[in-house]
């Protein structure tokens, strides 16, 4: 007779295509049966009448992330992994991010060393590239991209973060030759600089003016850049945290003309707007991060955007700053201009809660909720299928979800080193029951059973993303060895 660490019985499990009633038997971490009726395992986890869902893959957060400005992130690897693992997140791709001077590869030590007997749950790392120096471009990444680092970052705004657009080709040829995926930060640094000038030279310095100096044409015109230089070089890329029906529209102009093209988007641009910028005194700045929420009527667009394929992934873009905290959104004060309080928000454990409403209001499907959140990511950073999928073969990373449950988001129930969230007081109509990854039960009830350092270091395949039917090659490019 078949022995079976795991069992979980009587739910309704999402496999790729289907939603199935049937059991389902892991051994050794991996699932290795799925069934109507299985025999009791080492331990049976009772899923009647709940939903079993591949556990999610976060490809876009930020954990323990030095900056130079000397602010300070809320989580480490500790508490980030931890409150992921309570919103039904059971893999993790932060960013090792090279500092100017520095090598890539002391980025990723350092990196490693700050996960170190700390991450509960699997991960992976993207890198931020700041510093394409001829070494970095010859010797380190196509290293670094060979031992399972396939994905990075690069910026076109923030001065100690952004390349010239000369940078960015060397990079995304780099890329190009050795199979990896580019992500890139959209949007266009010397206007944000000029209007943030002339914003502050009218007394405009409140929380609120942070949208108002990064509006959507700036996203748009940054979007545009990078799709043509991707064209260019003829290398796939991914535009990440995408806020703007207009970026979205160059996004889906170009996709539609057989540009091979992906994008991201977050739940802050599906359930925040600029109007929360304007909180009474300095309470807009914890919705502060770039790019920034819009319009109310701008979500309407972007979950079309999702239900109709503009978009590949989304993720939390999770950037944790306290709010009372002179290391946090406070840094400069109060009185300080927009400029000086840190970009970013807490999201990692309410990224799929929050999305899971769109399949409750019949915005997208439970298929199209899976992928945007599990399969695709997985697939795109070099982690399928072991990780985003419930098959055969596959690790057994499960959430177990009571969809007849609905939960009012406060920040009093997180498990974040963060001081708030965003999200407070929004009700969604689920929330992850049990969690399990490689069939340990990570978190039950509320209660959790992960120990630090349990997580693996994960090392990503080279994604080498099909190009789509129809796409067309560039005439501008030539290789040297080509020439």
């Amino acid at each position: 007779m078949e022995t079976y660490d795991l069992t979980v019985r009587g739910g309704r499990v999402a496999l790729p295509g289907a939603l199935v009633a049937c059991d389902l038997g892991v051994r050794d971490g991996r699932i290795v049966a799925l069934a109507e009726r299985l025999p009791a395992g080492t331990r049976d986890v009772d899923a009647t009448g709940r939903l079993v869902l591949p556990g999610g893959v976060d490809g876009h957060c930020h954990f323990d992330q030095p900056t130079g400005d000397g602010s300070r992130m809320a989580d480490d690897f500790l508490t980030g992994t931890r409150s992921a693992l309570f919103g039904g997140t059971t893999t993790i791709i932060p960013f090792a991010a090279q500092v100017r001077g520095q090598s890539l590869r002391a980025a990723v030590d350092d990196y490693h060393a700050r996960a170190s007997g700390k991450a509960m749950i699997d991960h992976a790392f993207h890198l931020i590239v700041t510093d394409p120096t001829p070494d970095v471009l010859t010797r380190e990444l196509p290293a670094l991209i060979a031992e399972g680092y396939t994905s990075f970052k690069i910026y076109m705004t923030y001065d100690d973060l952004k390349l010239s657009d000369r940078q960015i080709l060397d990079v995304l040829s780099v890329a190009r030759d050795h199979g990896a995926m580019v992500m890139v930060h959209a949007e266009n640094a010397d206007c944000i600089a000029w209007l943030t000038d002339r914003l502050e030279a009218d007394g405009k310095t409140a929380p609120l003016f942070h949208a108002a100096s990064r509006p959507k044409v700036i996203e748009r015109e940054a979007t545009h850049r990078a799709i043509s230089f991707s064209e260019l070089v003829d290398v796939p890329i991914l535009i990440v945290h995408v806020s703007g029906a207009d970026a979205m529209e160059e996004i889906r102009r170009a996709q539609s003309r057989g540009v091979s093209l992906h994008a991201e988007t977050c739940p802050q641009y599906l359930f925040l707007s600029e109007d929360d910028l304007a909180g009474p005194g300095f309470e807009g700045a914890k919705c502060i991060c770039s790019p920034p929420p819009r319009e109310a009527g701008n979500q309407a667009a972007i979950w079309q955007g999702l239900a109709t394929g503009v978009f590949s992934i989304v993720s939390s873009d999770h950037a944790p700053f306290r709010y009372d905290d002179p290391a946090g959104k406070k840094l400069k004060g109060e009185d300080a201009s927009f400029r000086w309080v840190p970009n970013g928000i807490p999201g990692v454990e309410t990224r799929l809660p929050l999305l899971f409403a769109g399949v409750a209001e019949g915005r997208i499907d439970l298929d199209r909720f899976v992928d945007l959140t599990a399969t695709a990511p997985a697939k795109m950073y070099g982690l399928h299928p072991r990780k985003g999928v419930i098959a055969i073969g596959s690790d057994a990373d499960l959430v177990i979800w009571d969809a007849r449950a609905p939960v009012t988001i406060a920040q009093a129930d997180l498990h974040s080193a963060c001081d708030y969230t965003p999200y407070e007081g929004i009700t969604v109509p689920a929330w992850p029951e049990v969690v399990i990854q490689r069939g340990a039960v990570l978190a039950e009830r509320g209660r959790l059973l992960a120990e630090p350092g349990q997580g693996r270091f994960l090392a990503c395949d080279r994604p080498a993303p099909a190009r789509p039917l129809g796409a067309r090659r560039p005439t501008t490019l030539f290789r040297a060895d080509e020439a």
